[in-house]
């Protein structure tokens, strides 16, 4: 399976050696095959650096193994029709170009009401509910 790692999942598995971190170790072992592009690698990056400017380190290690896109050209029609702020639309936009099956994200706030539908071809999952799916 292909999963889309949103900024906030990169951030939370290189800050602290915690759940998510541990979530992403077993998706690995597992033969999943994570993914991120520029624009959630650079919003990681850019909290790290203000919030633990010491893990950035731990954020590079991370994505040595992580199938990584460049920031990619905005797609105005399937960003416009995508159910999310503007801000967050990029972030679904490139899991549906990066063929992935799913798109992790701890963002309740703009992602919560999809946790657990489908648009496009990728299931939106919390951290928590991608690992109950996956029987992790």
């Amino acid at each position: 399976m292909r999963i889309f790692l949103d900024a906030n999942v990169l951030f939370s598995a290189a800050k602290s050696d915690g759940a998510v971190r541990q979530l992403l170790m077993l998706l690995e072992k597992s033969g999943h095959e994570c993914c991120a592009d520029g624009y959630v690698i650079a919003e990681a990056r850019r909290n790290l650096l203000a919030k633990a400017p010491d893990r950035v380190v731990d954020l590079e290690r991370l994505l040595s193994r992580t199938k990584t896109a460049g920031a990619q050209r905005s797609d105005t029609a399937l960003e416009a029709s995508l159910p999310l702020p503007v801000k967050d639309r990029p972030v679904l936009a490139a899991a549906i170009r990066q063929s992935c099956t799913a798109l992790v994200t701890g963002d309740r706030t703009h992602f919560g009401a999809l946790y657990g539908r489908t648009i496009h071809g990728v299931a939106i999952h919390s951290p928590r509910s991608l690992a109950e799916a996956l029987r992790f």
